[in-house]
């Protein structure tokens, strides 16, 4: 096999055949095909796509790259749910904790920040001592015993992704649909899942903006997993705005420990309670989207879902005392709050700014090797829509330096638009199924 004679031609358009995928996501995995190969054809894919027996095969390789999880332990459904990405999205911390409470198993595998969107794993490790880094031996003790896990890939489990992954976040591959759909159902089929529920995101801070995009992509995932015996759906949210207020990882931790208390962000909460109703019906627990919410609530409202939080972070190593005091949590060096320039009606947040200005702030990454500086980033208490008076506070810079804090408000300043009248997308705006697409 002769790694660039494939580059060249999926460059000029051509398809390649599913024992050439398997060598390639093979090879890659061994080391015998370098970064700069790989990265050459992940280009090529971003610029040219993948037919849909392409992207099946690169996603089989990429399970077939390393061991899938046994659950001969479980005498419970087992699901997961994945988010497509975005600013100030903390669902999977709340999620986890909450389903898993009512009965459904959850290996909640998920990643590092990719491009301007913060990842569960960075945010989890702001967290003192927690372990995102297990063995598929530790998960699935934890998850028999627990009910939940939250991990990154383990080194077993689709090695393929874990190295594609970090690769397309510093070479600019990140905004594909066929990379995106493999590089997500490959390690969710690892899993062994009972079925999949798919947070796909829109509006200006998704990785693909456009509705038709997303549709797209959803019903592309839907068709990967249902074709494989993993029943998949996905609900399509809005990432016009960041979710919640607080965007940056321990913020975003300490925000999550205030949902599971019952004092979350209303547009937080509805979408964790939309996504986690959908899986407890797909899991077969509850007999309708009315009951699982009832569900959901009652955990939360009873603390049983805090107390499940509680033992996943003592499992993994962190320390549990961060439930009573989120204030051992990494902490930013300087803080400044950002004031309403007029009065008027805040017309728009816009997720991707922010989002790139935390990476600009050190809560993500440039290259692959970048340390996280976890304290760092927004706390934003204006939506769309919302009537401010001028030098109302609306955020606040949560910075290392004095440098920071300016970077941060220019920042805002570009962000927060204020306007005469806000318009912004539904919060859960479509439901995709294999059976097709329901406006909400």
């Amino acid at each position: 096999m002769v790694v660039s004679s494939l580059i060249q031609r999926k460059r000029d358009g051509g398809a390649l055949e599913p024992d050439e995928w398997r060598g390639l996501i093979d090879g890659y995995v061994a080391g015998r095909i370098p970064d700069y190969q790989m990265s050459a054809l992940l280009m090529a894919v971003v610029w040219r796509g993948l037919a849909s027996n392409e992207l099946g095969a690169l996603t089989d390789a990429m399970v077939a790259s390393g061991e899938r999880l046994h659950r001969n332990r479980l005498d419970q459904p087992v699901l997961d749910k994945h988010s497509t990405g975005g600013v100030g999205d903390k669902v999977s911390l709340l999620l986890g904790p909450m389903v898993a409470s009512c009965g459904v198993a959850v290996p909640m595998m998920a990643g590092r920040g990719l491009g301007h969107t913060g990842g569960t794993l960075d945010k989890l490790e702001s967290i003192p001592g927690f372990r995102t880094a297990l063995s598929l031996l530790e998960t699935e003790a934890q998850l028999a015993r627990l009910g939940c896990v939250m991990i990154g890939q383990t080194p077993e489990i689709a090695p393929a992704d874990r190295k594609l992954y970090a690769l397309r976040d510093v070479t600019g591959t990140v905004e594909s649909i066929p990379l995106l759909a493999a590089s997500i159902m490959s390690k969710k089929l690892a899993e062994g899942l009972d079925g999949l529920v798919l947070d796909v995101k829109t509006g200006s801070g998704a990785f693909l903006p456009q509705l038709d995009s997303a549709l797209e992509l959803a019903r592309t995932m839907i068709n990967l997993g249902e074709t494989r015996g993993c029943r998949t759906i996905a609900l399509l949210t809005a990432m016009d705005r960041p979710l919640g207020r607080a965007c940056g990882n321990a913020l975003e931790v300490e925000e999550a420990l205030q949902g599971l208390a019952g004092e979350g962000p209303k547009d937080l909460m509805e979408v964790t309670y939309a996504l986690g109703s959908e899986m407890l019906v797909l899991a077969g627990v509850e007999p309708d989207l009315a009951a699982a919410r009832r569900s959901l609530e009652s955990a939360v409202s009873s603390g049983r879902a805090l107390e499940t939080l509680s033992k996943i972070i003592e499992a993994q190593g962190g320390d549990p005392a961060v439930i009573e005091d989120p204030g051992i949590l990494p902490q930013a060096d300087a803080v400044e709050v950002f004031r309403a320039p007029a009065s008027g009606t805040v017309a728009e947040v816009n997720a991707r700014t922010i989002g790139a200005a935390i990476v600009e702030l050190g809560g993500g990454r440039h290259t692959m090797s970048d340390t996280i500086h976890a304290g760092v980033g927004f706390v934003i208490t204006v939506k769309p829509g919302d009537e401010v008076a001028a030098r109302q506070p609306l955020a606040s810079v949560f910075a290392r330096d004095d440098a920071g804090i300016a970077l941060g408000l220019d920042a805002l300043r570009r962000a927060i638009v204020i306007g005469d009248q806000g318009v912004a997308l539904a919060l859960v705006s479509h439901r995709v199924t294999a059976a097709g697409i329901e406006a909400l």
